[in-house]
């Protein structure tokens, strides 16, 4: 058996014709004892391969090749050696190195859809009310809020929506400006309520919801980003009171179609339902002057609040009417415009009825509030009558009307739902 031994000796240099500055020296003969022996002549394939290798060494030009300059001042130790550094000089013969990678960070869950136990999960509201008795307002400003969850549409476009409950939800429906593309809206915007008295002051539930506007992305309706309720029997008359609360979901509420129907309502339950349906009228704001110049009565019809919904667009076309019982023959009729889409219309126009105090007492005033219908007939939605024989509050307001001369009194008077029926 005989082994071929290619001897590289390195060269003074290292621009040698190698390209890590190794030449090709002799080639001899290993016999079986390890000495060498003279070179026999080589035959035609093996002159060729020779050839070959030298000719691919001394090709390749010198360079440094990065990852390989530590390796290239040491001889390879084996043929396989040389003729890969003399082939492939770019490629490192030593083992590839795995880059290390940074471990990959951890993901944080996303919050979870239901209720969450941290109690500022839906952002808080700052607002302020304030009940004028001697005005019979309710003053709610609504300030800003804070740290609102953003809904799936990423949209934060947002305003503040108050309703009195209970009671019909678009009579007592209030609503700020929307404030666009920010988590911490600020608004400070009031949002007053006429006619509120002590009454409703010790039943009424005041409720803010913030919400996002639907128009400005030309999308449904959402539901509100979170709510508050706020009992009104908390507030003390004439003194602003501030809250900071936190918001929190939607309360969801089912309610009869008829008293018939729900058959697991309880007996109190049921009458509030029937004084619901009878308190849902609404009320108009009065005025009553006697006048000593003019020698008769002014009536003020200032506004309508709460006012029922008489058509299928959930709000009416509210106008009043006044008529002076019984007709002496002068004119006792008036009637108000109409204020077209509203349950709280502002009105602010007089009316003057001419005659002698005396007289005046032993007539009754009849103010009732109508619903306006092109082509049909107009639907009643409350009244209320004024007279020295009626009771409480509107006996009281016309006494003293005409009691003192020259004395403006203004009073909030709850409509009733049955039609006014007077004989003559």
């Amino acid at each position: 058996m005989m082994v071929v031994k290619i001897t590289l000796r390195q060269s003074a240099n290292c621009g040698g014709k190698g390209p890590l500055g190794w030449r090709a020296g002799s080639c001899g003969l290993l016999g079986s004892g390890g000495a060498p022996s003279p070179a026999p002549s080589a035959s035609p394939t093996a002159t060729r391969w020779l050839s070959r290798v030298t000719s691919v060494s001394a090709q390749q030009p010198p360079r440094q090749v990065q990852g390989l300059s530590e390796r290239s001042r040491l001889p390879p130790r084996t043929l396989h050696d040389a003729l890969s550094d003399a082939r492939w000089p770019c490629l490192d013969p030593r083992p590839p190195v795995t880059p290390v990678r940074s471990a990959p960070q951890p993901q944080l869950d996303p919050e979870p859809e239901g209720d969450s136990d941290d109690s500022t999960a839906l952002g808080t509201l700052e607002f302020t009310l304030l009940f004028d008795t001697d005005n019979s307002t309710l003053h709610c400003t609504a300030h800003r809020a804070k740290g609102l969850k953003p809904p799936a549409s990423g949209s934060m476009d947002t305003f503040v929506k108050a309703n009195l409950l209970p009671g019909a939800s678009k009579a007592s429906q209030l609503r700020t400006r929307t404030v666009r593309g920010t988590r911490g809206p600020v608004w400070e915007e009031t949002l007053t309520y006429h006619g509120f008295t002590l009454q409703d002051a010790r039943r009424k539930t005041l409720r803010l919801c913030v919400c996002e506007d639907p128009w400005l992305r030309r999308r449904r309706r959402a539901p509100p980003l979170g709510e508050l309720r706020v009992p009104l029997r908390k507030l003390v008359p004439n003194r602003a009171r501030s809250f900071d609360v936190c918001l929190e979901r939607r309360r969801l509420t089912k309610r009869p179609k008829s008293l018939d129907t729900a058959r697991g309502m309880s007996l109190y339950e049921q009458e509030v339902e029937a004084e619901l349906a009878s308190e849902e009228r609404g009320r108009v704001l009065l005025s009553l002057c006697y006048s000593s110049q003019r020698g008769g009565l002014l009536v003020g019809v200032l506004r309508c609040a709460h006012l029922a919904p008489m058509d299928a667009n959930g709000y009416s076309d509210p106008f009043v009417r006044l008529f002076l019982h019984p007709n002496t023959g002068r004119k006792s009729k008036y009637k108000t415009s109409v204020r077209k889409k509203t349950l709280n219309p502002e009105f602010n126009e007089e009316f003057f009825y001419a005659g002698p105090r005396e007289e005046l007492a032993q007539k009754t005033l009849l103010v009732s509030v109508w619903d306006y219908d092109l082509g049909t007939a107009d639907d009643f939605i409350g009244g209320v009558q004024l007279s020295s024989r009626a009771g409480g509050e509107r006996q009281q307001h016309w006494r003293e009307c005409l009691g003192h001369s020259d004395r403006r009194l203004e009073l909030w008077h709850p409509l009733d739902g049955a039609p006014l029926q007077l004989s003559d």
